[in-house]
């Protein structure tokens, strides 16, 4: 499965197909590491290590692009923003975002990650205390879906910092997203019964910019 795997990384290789090949070349690194721990010929485990190694080249973390969405774009709903970047072998997320504040956009989120195809059994949410009187309707609210993900079997680790500033969101298999509004980039629906409401795809968007960058997220063998 791991040569399959490889193999398919270096044909979208010289297709010019990046985004896919990163994705390949990690699900093979990652095959090949389950290999390295399973075999106890010593002989095999160098010759893996070295195929993993020049393998990790290729994954090394210069893939970079950016999309902008232009205001009231439409189109951009979590599914058809994160698709390409999770698959089976995403099973921890991490959200830092200062600025929770529309808890409906993060439980969508976290929906489009129970759905799949991801194994997400973590995330990991790094944000700030709301100010004032929304603070208590934050807990309640951020409370009430970790109680819910955790029906699904996935935990959510909630952490507050008062000096975050930045807004990433990382995946485990080295896929890296940084917008500039965060998971907050959907305009607000004219009303509960307009098209957008709960179909983020036709929902009207501020403008804002993507980046994507993958990470060389490979674990010491």
């Amino acid at each position: 499965a791991g040569a399959e795997t490889v193999k398919r990384a270096v044909e979208l290789d010289v297709a010019s197909r990046f985004q896919e090949s990163l994705v390949c070349y990690q699900e093979g690194i990652d095959l090949l590491l389950q290999v390295v721990k399973a075999t106890k010929d010593e002989a095999k485990k160098h010759r893996y290590r070295q195929k993993i190694s020049e393998l990790s080249f290729f994954s090394d973390g210069k893939y970079h692009q950016q999309i902008r969405i232009e205001e009231n774009a439409t189109g951009f709903g979590y599914e058809k923003l994160f698709h390409e970047y999770l698959n089976e072998i995403v099973s921890e997320v991490w959200v830092e975002d200062p600025y929770i504040r529309q808890l409906y956009n993060f439980l969508r989120f976290c929906e489009m990650l129970v759905k799949g195809p991801c194994k997400v059994k973590t995330i990991h949410l790094l944000t700030s205390y709301d100010e004032g009187s929304g603070r208590s309707q934050q807990m309640s609210g951020l409370e009430e879906i970790r109680q819910s993900l955790s029906n699904y079997g996935v935990t959510l680790n909630i952490d507050f910092s008062s000096s975050i500033h930045d807004r990433e969101i990382r995946f485990n298999n080295g896929w890296m997203i940084k917008i500039g509004r965060g998971l907050d980039y959907f305009k607000k629906p004219q009303g509960r019964f307009s098209i957008g409401y709960c179909d983020f795809d036709l929902r009207p968007c501020h403008e804002t910019t993507v980046d994507v960058f993958h990470t060389k997220h490979t674990k010491k063998m």
